[in-house]
């Protein structure tokens, strides 16, 4: 079994390698807030390559079982998180429900889907942490179901002070297979970006708002 920095740079790499993420710091991506970034993430590619999503689920699993073993239930995200909160569920032979982004228009307009019960200990599972707004969103109404969220667990976090800052206040932990720093370290590595861009690819991380002023 691969430890935490080995996965982390084995997660990146295979990101990379489906373009599930892409490096363009000369040529940045402008985001749907405004944001020019010189990286875009779509994780949803994973759901198409049964070895790295098969790869994804082992590394949850692996993370659940020995800091969360009393979790007894596995909730992903709507939508991005809920394929990969079922993988996580069947190998650990746990319940699976997911929280939507808001609650159904019609029928019983349930925010949860699923069945999570009152006092019941949950993991929460998201495939990108960026802001962390709604991943904490989805841990804040499981509590208001009466349930306890263990823990946010994500496949890739961008690693702003901000989002940290929120799961910090918000008292609920936050772990990541990958992230932005182990990203950049695998893309050096694989010649996909230059040296001299690593230090503005950290000042973006920093200071997302002012990249290529």
């Amino acid at each position: 079994m691969l430890n935490k920095e080995e996965l982390a740079g084995q997660i990146a790499t295979d990101l990379l390698d489906i373009g599930a993420v892409a490096l363009r710091p000369e040529e940045p991506f402008v985001w749907t807030s405004g944001i020019i970034s010189p990286i875009y993430c779509d994780n949803r590619l994973t759901m198409a390559y049964p070895a790295i999503r098969t790869r994804i689920a082992a590394g949850f699993a692996a993370i659940i079982r020995k800091e969360y073993p009393e979790a007894e239930v596995i909730a992903g995200t709507a939508t991005a998180g809920i394929p990969h909160a079922a993988f996580v569920a069947e190998q650990l032979q746990l319940p699976m429900a997911y929280v939507r982004d808001k609650a159904k228009g019609h029928g019983k307009q349930n925010l949860i889907e699923g069945l999570i019960k009152p006092g019941q200990k949950v993991i929460v599972i998201e495939d990108l942490i960026s802001t962390g707004g709604s991943s904490l969103k989805a841990a804040q109404a499981i509590e208001a179901a009466g349930a306890t969220p263990l823990a946010v667990l994500a496949i890739f976090s961008y690693q702003f002070s901000h989002a940290e800052e929120l799961f910090s206040q918000a008292g609920i932990p936050l772990q990541t297979l990958s992230n932005y720093s182990a990203l950049i370290t695998t893309a050096v590595e694989k010649g996909i970006v230059k040296n001299s861009d690593i230090a503005s690819l950290q000042q973006w991380r920093e200071t997302p708002q002012t990249y290529g002023k």
